[in-house]
């Protein structure tokens, strides 16, 4: 699946009724089938259910001045079923007072980045789950730092039995305790620049359903942890929200990073003010899968990024 094949078949399907057209499985591109999780096995009513379903998932994910816009071209409003494309777009420039040329540049943009996003996460209904929350809490000003990580899942398949996850901070095995402190059991499935888990639950879970659970590291001594806190996605993420407080030390350098591709080079990221307590507190929302979130701190320390789960 590339960007440029989906920003064409999204413009095919963006014409005539939108979603709402006849013979909608003729106006579906492999691209766009292979993002929305449609087979030869499903008929016009499961494709075109699929396709709408993840349309506007997508569409959520956009900034707020390209929602309406999205919507209004694929059809995605229930009040607005103009036949034409063109037609739409008149409406639209007169319900916000804007020319048809603003409009149909916009909706160009929209579709750009819905190919994007469309190209890099996956959908939320694969993989049996999804993370609602991480909650990453850091704590240096100890003898032995420790790290809280609290979970909330969304089951998105019936019959889940497991999650399997790693530690969002790079440390041996050797060099931390691990601690579930509730949720299930904790299975140790070993790591390799980070510890590496399978959460079981009491009881299998069902399509809808959300779990939470949560696991304390400490760690053996205050150089074990790599300082920084990184985290990759492999599945979709709503919210990553990361706590750190520091030993007393107020000029310490921080940067964050939101969304970062990954490569051999060193990420920049963005200078982050540590406040009076000596702490940190970023919010990361709508992460997607394989881009870095998180922050690190120290001059010239090197810190390895590794996927979730």
């Amino acid at each position: 699946m590339t960007t440029a094949s989906l920003v064409q078949e999204l413009k095919t399907l963006r014409k005539g009724r939108g979603v709402h057209a006849g013979r909608i499985t003729d106006k579906i591109g492999p691209a766009l089938a292979a993002a929305c999780g449609i087979t030869e096995a499903d008929g016009a009513v499961a494709a075109k259910q699929k396709l709408v379903t993840r349309l506007t998932d997508l569409v959520e994910q956009l900034p707020e001045d390209l929602h309406l816009a999205a919507r209004v071209a694929f059809g995605l409003i229930s009040d607005v079923r103009h036949p034409l494309y063109q037609e739409r777009v008149g409406w639209l420039a007169a319900t916000i007072d804007r020319d048809a040329r603003t409009v149909r540049r916009r909706v160009d943009e929209a579709v750009d980045q819905l190919a994007e996003l469309a190209a890099t996460t996956m959908r939320r209904d694969a993989g049996g789950w999804h993370t609602a929350e991480l909650a990453v809490a850091v704590m240096l000003d100890q003898e032995r730092p420790e790290v809280l990580e609290r979970y909330q899942i969304v089951v998105n398949q019936d019959g889940v039995t497991s999650f399997d996850f790693v530690a969002a901070f790079p440390v041996h095995r050797r060099d931390v305790e691990a601690q579930l402190l509730y949720g299930g059991t904790l299975q140790d499935r070993g790591n390799l620049d980070r510890p590496g888990f399978r959460l079981v639950p009491a009881e299998p879970l069902a399509r809808g359903e959300t779990h939470d659970f949560a696991i304390r590291y400490r760690l053996s001594h205050r150089d074990a942890m790599r300082p920084c806190v990184l985290h990759v996605p492999e599945r979709p993420c709503e919210v990553f929200d990361l706590r750190v407080r520091f030993e007393h030390d107020r000029k310490r350098l921080v940067r964050a990073f939101d969304g970062v591709l990954r490569s051999d080079a060193e990420p920049v990221g963005t200078t982050q003010s540590v406040d009076r307590a000596g702490e940190i507190h970023l919010r990361f929302r709508r992460l997607l899968p394989g881009l870095l979130y998180g922050a690190r701190w120290g001059s010239a320390a090197v810190c390895p990024a590794r996927r979730a789960s």
